[in-house]
């Protein structure tokens, strides 16, 4: 693995640094409008869709300089694009499995965020263990008819399709009757219902009702009841393609951190002159810099046109516990000031990283930490699966009676 930019990676960094001087917005982007408005300038730059094929809009860029395009938006305190379960799970699945009218359908679309997109798996029964999920769809002709409830689902309230995963052989074995479909949010029959956070936020996740939902058979992604095998495409890339964002997110928190410690004033100096401080962050900074380098490992492996496999649940499981970690020594640090949401004076609040364009979201986003240990498999599911697929472990039904057998 080489840890150093090529020439071509440093010019091509100098390139973005470049337009992010020049284009990036100089007010918070609040409206949808204006959220649009920059995803398409970031997406015209060539910034979005990196990776995905030229044909359906892509730009075919290597895993090399989608790194740097992260890394250069972090550190200019970029705001991100929109369409983030369109990019991450959608596109990728329907390159892989879908039919060459499908990715003419909707790639670009995904791209252009001219329609967003939602992700249709847990159920309240089935999070973690997603194969026991219970939402049928039972075949009428050329049609599916969907009913059943989907939760948790993020940008449901806003998303125009989605990727649901659907029984559709109620007498297979749990993970064989499974189908992956793209469904019309605005089909009648779906009902999108709000959940709201702790935090107050109704907007980020919802349930979703089907009752009688008509879904071609066109839509269906892959063959009948290989829904299982198409599952893992998305669920792959949102556990290993998350870890570059979760970086340049983590640098840009960090980087605030440090200006908020010397101007947090403790005993009379600064807050950063104290030991115990310094030793706190020269913490977040080592794990975040092996955090950064086991990325970088994995794009190298990207880079060799290796696929990502189970090693994906190494990346996720790193970053989620680096994360939470991370965002407790950062509220620890900041006493009082890491635990209010309003009202903080504008010197401690932490004004990145947040869509809205909102301050003082400190505990926001330590919260979150503690749902990236959940979403996308927990971190006990990412154990099972690096023991058993990746160290060839026993299974962990088959390791507790051999526990109980010794």
């Amino acid at each position: 693995m080489d840890l150093q930019y090529s020439s071509e990676d440093l010019a091509f960094q100098d390139e973005v640094r470049r337009w992010l001087r020049e284009h990036l917005p100089r007010e918070p982007q609040r409206t949808p409008g204006a959220k649009k408005q920059w995803h398409r300038a970031l997406y015209d730059a060539g910034f979005v869709g990196m990776g995905w094929p030229r044909e359906y809009g892509g730009w075919e860029r290597r895993p090399m300089e989608q790194a740097i395009v992260a890394e250069e938006m972090a550190r200019h305190n970029a705001p991100p694009p929109m369409n983030y379960m369109g990019i991450a799970t959608a596109g990728p699945t329907i390159i892989h499995h879908g039919t060459r009218a499908q990715k003419r359908r909707f790639l670009r679309n995904i791209l252009t965020a001219d329609e967003l997109w939602c992700q249709l798996f847990s159920e309240p029964n089935a999070g973690s263990d997603l194969a026991s999920l219970q939402c049928r769809a039972d075949i009428d002709g050329d049609t599916f008819v969907v009913n059943g409830q989907k939760i948790w689902t993020s940008s449901a309230n806003e998303a125009d399709w989605g990727l649901l995963l659907a029984r559709t052989d109620r007498a297979a074995r749990k993970h064989a009757g499974i189908s992956a479909m793209l469904v019309d949010m605005r089909s009648p029959g779906i009902d999108v219902r709000a959940l709201k956070q702790i935090t107050g936020v109704e907007e980020e996740f919802a349930e979703v009702f089907f009752t009688n939902v008509v879904v071609p058979v066109e839509n269906l992604v892959g063959e009948l009841n290989t829904g299982w095998q198409v599952a893992q495409t998305p669920l792959i890339y949102e556990r290993g393609a998350e870890t570059m964002l979760v970086v340049g997110r983590l640098q840009q928190q960090f980087s605030r951190l440090l200006d908020v410690t010397t101007a947090l004033r403790r005993d009379g100096a600064s807050a950063i002159e104290h030991p115990a401080t310094r030793q706190k962050l020269g913490s977040i900074a080592a794990e975040l810099e092996v955090l950064r380098y086991a990325s970088l490992r994995t794009l190298s492996r990207i880079e060799k046109g290796e696929h990502p496999g189970p090693e994906a649940s190494i990346a996720k499981l790193h970053w989620t516990e680096l994360d939470k970690r991370a965002q407790e020594l950062m509220v620890e640090i900041l006493g009082p000031y890491g635990q209010q949401v309003t009202g903080i004076p504008s010197q401690y609040a932490l004004d990145v990283g947040n869509e809205s364009g909102d301050r003082g979201d400190w505990p926001y986003f330590l919260g979150w930490a503690y749902a990236g240990t959940i979403y996308a498999g927990s971190s006990q599911i990412q154990r099972n699966i690096i023991g058993e697929r990746v160290l060839g472990l026993p299974k962990e039904a088959r390791a507790d009676r051999l526990a109980q057998q010794s």
